[in-house]
């Protein structure tokens, strides 16, 4: 099902979302300052060619390390472009719920605007593995209240 969502996806506009993002972080990395924002754009345009199937986690719940600044740069991100890309998907999202027929695809809207919101710092990673990766991570908190408690 999610190949076909995909196909569907890509077909109705998830090919020029994706290429327009490819655009931006071809556009932000040729300076030395965007290279960071460039990958970020990199890796929402793979999620937007493809976004049934995959979800955005932490990379730090993935066991990598994360980079010094990145929450400086998310908050970069957010006022110069995020929450305008955020904005945007909302809305697309909200035009899509009008149908029933457009309900995964407004599904696939929001997953967009949260990739968009905040991109520094997370991993597209298989719905499987991101399961996964929040119940490891659910695991080790009970662990840890519990072992608090004892």
């Amino acid at each position: 099902m999610k190949t076909i969502g995909n196909i569907i996806w890509f077909i109705l506009g998830g090919f020029i979302g994706g290429t327009l993002w490819l655009l931006a972080g071809a556009i932000l990395c040729a300076t030395v300052v965007g290279i960071p924002f460039g990958m970020a754009c990199f890796r929402i345009a793979s999620f937007a060619y493809a976004p049934f199937g995959k979800e955005l986690v932490d990379a730090r719940d993935m066991g990598e390390e994360r980079i010094a600044g990145t929450g400086l740069m998310n908050v970069l991100w957010v006022v110069l472009a995020g929450l305008w890309l955020a904005i945007s998907n909302v809305l697309a999202g909200i035009a899509c719920f009008c149908s029933i027929i457009g309900i995964p695809f407004g599904i696939a809207c929001f997953k967009l605007a949260s990739a968009s919101f905040a991109p520094l710092g997370k991993r597209i990673v298989s719905s499987d593995m991101a399961f996964a990766v929040r119940q490891r991570k659910a695991n080790a908190e009970l662990d840890q209240r519990l072992g608090s408690e004892a």
